[in-house]
């Protein structure tokens, strides 16, 4: 029986549940019709969650520490070579804003304000030579989220959508939580399905807030709404929906729509219990920075309002991972103009990072320790991204001007080797030492997809007579990196 015709057929026979199973058998035909089954090799990993600071991480603050930095803190800055600054931000070279001390058994430096992570240092892969290819945020973040400098190309998490699937009916595959204060550069475009099938773009969920998803339910306003009219007006829609996808059979739109649908009917009951985090024992709730419930936040930004909110997203992550949600992105920072609450942190890095960094570092601490101790930290990848990083030298007295020429990431659980550094800047943090052999986002990328089981070469969608892929024509798994 061809497509048309198996469509007509459950379409006929009644809408509501032919609407589910025609969805489910579009989805899994698309998720295996570019690359006929995407399972390469045997995973290490079932699961990845992405933590994203948006607005341009400082990694020679944080991570990287520069002793030469220290050593000719005030000196006029000498990069050898003519720098295309983003703003005026050659000044002096300037040390750390932190203490570095060595954390784990593997020694690692850190920064103060992150200092939290040093529980789980061991765990973690540090990679200290990533570049990108500019210093505009917007253009930088798509590299990051999509493995492309440009709008039009499908977030990573959609692509592992498209690849793997669901592991749960209810939820769905790859979810979004963005910072509580609003979107980072590009919006949704970050998470957004471009070309493949629209069923695989993120779903964003806001953890804390009185309607975290939105729509899910119709508003208090709508008495008229019931059970019956619900299920009523949705086998109506299905029906219609359903008549219209059938003489549409390329447009991929509309059967998500109707994918949509019958999820959001699911997500009524899952999502609910799977953000009530109030079931969770007093102990994880500290662990994750969480205030008590109607805390109420100075006027100034501070570390405990960052570590509540972003360990809260953490602490929701954790929860969908273990009901099945196999893509998780988590915000930190937003693209909101003055004062700075991301980490864009021109004009003073103690403000800026001082608070987001510590919050962030509980939150990501926690949740390392949290996925370990249920045993899921060793299926579960755990990524730490930002768009680029920022200079050695400074920009007035106290911030720091972008770097793409390199910065860092790291990595933790899901077959990642712990404990480990890959790849070194300079002396001053400002490029890769080994200028000939850097790591690029393409690398992670392909990286990750490995320890998924996935080939990045061959998990393709045909788009304009071209083979797309999230590593476009580049990419090579850090086996360096790979326990």
């Amino acid at each position: 029986m061809s497509i048309h015709s198996r469509r007509d057929f459950l379409w006929q026979s009644g809408g509501g549940l032919g609407g589910i199973a025609l969805a489910s058998m579009l989805g899994r035909e698309n998720a295996l019709g570019a690359t006929g089954g995407v399972i390469h090799r045997p995973p290490r990993a079932k699961r990845v969650v992405q933590l994203f600071m948006a607005g341009a991480a400082s990694h020679i603050d944080l991570f990287d520490f520069k002793p030469a930095l220290v050593k000719h803190h005030g000196e006029k800055s000498d990069f050898g070579e003519y720098v295309e600054a983003f703003q005026n931000g050659l000044g002096p070279w300037l040390k750390p804003f932190w203490e570095f001390k060595p954390y784990g058994a593997c020694g690692k430096l850190l920064g103060e304000t992150v200092s939290p992570l040093g529980e789980v240092v061991d765990d973690m892969a540090f990679i200290h030579n990533l570049i990108g290819r500019t210093g505009v945020h917007s253009q930088a973040t798509y590299l990051q989220a999509t493995g492309f400098d440009r709008p039009g190309f499908p977030g990573m998490g959609c692509w592992v959508s498209y690849g793997l699937g669901s592991m749960n009916d209810n939820l769905p595959t790859f979810v979004v939580l963005p910072d509580h204060r609003g979107f980072a550069s590009n919006g949704p475009k970050n998470w957004g399905a471009a070309f493949l099938p629209a069923q695989h773009q993120g779903t964003i969920i806001r953890p804390g807030m009185a309607n975290p998803i939105t729509d899910l339910r119709p508003p208090e306003s709508a008495k008229y709404i019931n059970a019956d009219v619900d299920a009523d007006s949705h086998a109506l829609l299905s029906r219609v929906n359903g008549a219209y996808a059938a003489e549409r059979a390329g447009d991929s739109r509309l059967e998500a729509r109707i994918k949509s649908y019958e999820l959001a009917a699911r997500m009524q009951l899952a999502a609910p219990e799977a953000l009530d985090i109030s079931k969770e024992p007093e102990y994880i709730r500290q662990m994750y920075g969480l205030q008590p419930d109607g805390t109420k936040w100075d006027k100034n930004i501070n570390a405990k309002e960052e570590a509540d909110h972003f360990g809260r997203k953490c602490l929701a992550a954790r929860r969908l991972l273990e009901r099945g949600v196999r893509f998780v992105q988590v915000w930190s920072g937003c693209d909101n103009g003055f004062p700075r609450r991301n980490w864009d942190s021109h004009e003073d890095i103690v403000r800026d990072h001082g608070p987001l960094s510590h919050g962030m570092a509980v939150g990501a601490t926690a949740l390392i320790k949290d996925l370990k101790q249920r045993g899921m930290l060793e299926d579960t990848v755990v990524l730490w991204t930002t768009e680029f990083g920022r200079m050695p030298s400074t920009q007035g007295s106290k911030g720091r001007d972008h770097n793409p020429y390199v910065f860092t990431n790291w990595l933790a659980g899901g077959g990642i080797k712990g404990g480990v550094t890959h790849g070194e800047s300079d002396q001053w943090g400002y490029k890769p030492l080994d200028r000939s052999n850097p790591t690029e986002c393409y690398d992670i990328h392909a990286t990750i997809l490995h320890l998924l089981g996935i080939d990045h070469e061959r998990l393709t969608f045909r788009k304009d007579s071209i083979d797309r892929r999230l590593t476009d024509v580049h990419g090579h798994v850090i086996k360096e990196i790979v326990a």
